[in-house]
């Protein structure tokens, strides 16, 4: 049975890829275990469990505001974290998935493939794609961009004036390991909707927020994702 090593290992995308799994002998490891901000612990981690694949999902996200307020954390943690990631799985010739995000692209006109140019919206954003560029470095490796709802969802309100194409934690957990073995970029999402049109299909009663309602925070218009290139991966895989 193939391994996995999981960053980020007490995160709830940790979490749902466990228990998506029915196919890997999965090790998730948490901060205190595998530090992705320290070279030796994540060298230390591969070299003790020798997986095939790594998944690093470890990365500072929330609160947004932070990116910008302590950007020097966001670098640690994001940029030179994934870096990190980077080298360790070079070193082993280990299988590294990183997971992106949407927010890497414009966010004008949506529906962006992955071949179209990128242009963070804020800085948790250009924090993934500066560790999207040290996974680019390494051939052995799949870069996702997703954009991924929670359920329950956290919050009371969601944007009627917002576009993605978000995805529950779930689904996303169970096609990012029929991905594995895929390599280059892959959107993966679902269809393009206002973020209040997807959530209320897990939150009847949520609230309307609008992003003039938001003045703190950079937010994206629309980041939706062309999944055309995911949807051929799947379909393939099942012939």
């Amino acid at each position: 049975m193939k391994k996995i090593l999981i960053s980020g290992g007490d995160s709830k995308f940790a979490k749902a890829l466990c228990e998506a799994n029915e196919t890997y002998n999965i090790i998730c490891l948490p901060r205190k275990k595998m530090n992705v901000t320290d070279l030796d612990s994540v060298t230390s981690a591969i070299k003790l469990y020798k997986p095939d694949y790594f998944i690093h999902t470890a990365a500072l996200s929330r609160p947004m505001i932070l990116h910008k307020l302590n950007p020097d954390v966001s670098i640690q943690s994001n940029i030179i974290g994934t870096a990190n990631c980077v080298l360790a799985c070079m070193q082993y010739k280990t299988k590294l998935i990183y997971i992106s995000t949407d927010f890497v692209y414009p966010g004008t006109d949506g529906n962006y493939k992955e071949t179209d140019p990128v242009l963070p919206v804020n800085g948790y954003a250009w924090s993934k794609l500066g560790g999207e560029c040290s996974v680019k470095l390494y051939d052995n490796s799949l870069i996702i961009r997703t954009a991924m709802v929670e359920n329950p969802y956290p919050h009371e309100k969601a944007f009627t004036d917002v576009k993605k194409s978000l995805i529950p934690y779930s689904d996303a957990a169970d096609i990012t390991l029929k991905l594995i073995n895929e390599s280059g970029i892959i959107n993966l999402g679902n269809e393009s909707d206002t973020v209040y049109n997807h959530v209320k299909k897990i939150h009847k009663d949520i609230g309307k927020l609008s992003r003039k309602d938001v003045t703190e925070l950079d937010i994206a218009i629309d980041s939706s994702m062309d999944i055309n290139k995911l949807n051929k991966v799947l379909n393939d895989k099942s012939i």
